[in-house]
């Protein structure tokens, strides 16, 4: 029978990279949620000052982008360990 021979370049990204890297991905998302804008309450042709400028949208929203992001960054730079 022949055999079967592949020539497969070795994966640039180990599965516990891609698993931090969908972590990071998913927190960079719920941060996109938190920063997303709501609808008025009462009337939406009224600017509402507190709902623009709540905490979570000006604070926490952006933090949480930011983490997720280093999420990213140290998942691309985490080495795994090669098969010797």
């Amino acid at each position: 029978m022949a055999e079967k021979k592949t020539n497969a370049l070795p994966s640039l990204f180990g599965k516990q990279n891609l698993v931090w890297m969908a972590a990071g991905a998913i927190v960079i998302g719920i941060g996109m949620l938190l920063m997303s804008g709501g609808k008025s309450d009462v009337n939406p042709a009224v600017f509402d000052a507190k709902a623009v400028y709540s905490p979570v949208r000006i604070t926490v929203a952006p933090l949480v982008i930011i983490l997720g992001m280093v999420i990213e960054i140290l998942a691309i730079f985490k080495t795994t360990k090669q098969a010797e």
